[in-house]
């Protein structure tokens, strides 16, 4: 396999993924600071949380119980539903957890529906760019170099080039609208993100509101288990529709019981 071009298409897809994974966390930031004056620093806690809980504290969890407990890590992996099960709770726990901690001692002071909002976009934001992000911006400076012919030269003398170019084909056979996908998918995730933000805020801004904090951790669960079933038998498509139907239930919950209960609640007063 010497010959292997990348489609305009896929580019393009590439190119929107990478601008819904960095512009779309940075113009929610602006937004939320000029427009809903929310503090900086919450976007920044989000960030944080995100890493922490998610991608270090969840993952060693993960190879824990994946891996090192016999047969309970042999049962997870050999049963799609229990997988599935496993994997949106734990990462409803972890995520849902660091956004309780984080809101209730590093953002007492400033504890807020609109610092909620700079929490979710960081939090949000930190996910898109660290699983879609990076993975977009590596994958168009491969394509442009395969285009371009430079990637022969850029390897180094122990790399065979017929074997990279076979590792790099699923960029070019891959159809357009997979790689706009990844794009849509981070959309959705980040409201999402912001959703569930509003409501852990209730959960912790109120004690008979407790109850929110468990919702939480059951709506992420709920479609991150729904989605991994329906992507393993391939139904890519209905996976997608699953997470929009996901991403509407947790965005209207949110809106109803947390953003417009504390409108009412001003008016109120």
């Amino acid at each position: 396999m010497t010959e292997l071009h990348i489609p305009t298409g896929n580019i393009m897809g590439m190119v929107f993924s990478l601008i819904v994974a960095w512009g779309l966390p940075i113009s929610l930031f602006i937004w939320i600071w000029k427009k809903k004056k929310g503090e900086p620093f919450t976007f920044f806690l989000g960030c944080g949380s995100f890493f922490l809980f998610a991608m270090l504290l969840e993952q060693l969890f993960h190879s824990f119980m994946l891996f090192k407990l016999g047969p309970v890590s042999k049962a997870i992996q050999n049963n799609l539903l229990l997988y599935a099960l496993y994997g949106g709770l734990a990462a409803g726990l972890f995520e849902e957890t660091g956004r309780f901690l984080t809101m209730k001692y590093l953002m007492k002071d400033k504890l807020s529906r609109e610092n909620a909002l700079m929490y979710g976009a960081g939090h949000g934001g930190m996910e898109a760019v660290l699983i879609l992000g990076m993975t977009s911006l590596n994958n168009l400076v491969q394509s442009f170099m395969i285009n371009s012919g430079s990637l022969a030269g850029a390897l180094s003398d122990n790399m065979d080039l017929e074997t990279v170019l076979l590792s790099l084909s699923p960029l070019a056979e891959l159809p357009a609208w997979q790689f706009f996908l990844g794009g849509a998918e981070r959309i959705m995730t980040i409201a999402v993100q912001i959703g569930l933000s509003l409501l852990v805020y209730q959960a912790v801004k109120k004690k008979d509101s407790w109850y929110f904090f468990p919702i939480a951790v059951g709506l992420h669960m709920a479609v991150d288990a729904v989605v991994v079933v329906a992507a393993n038998y391939g139904m890519i498509i209905f996976a997608e529709i699953l997470t929009l139907a996901g991403t509407i239930l947790i965005v209207y919950a949110a809106w109803k019981w947390s953003w417009n209960r504390e409108t009412m609640d001003l008016h109120i007063r």
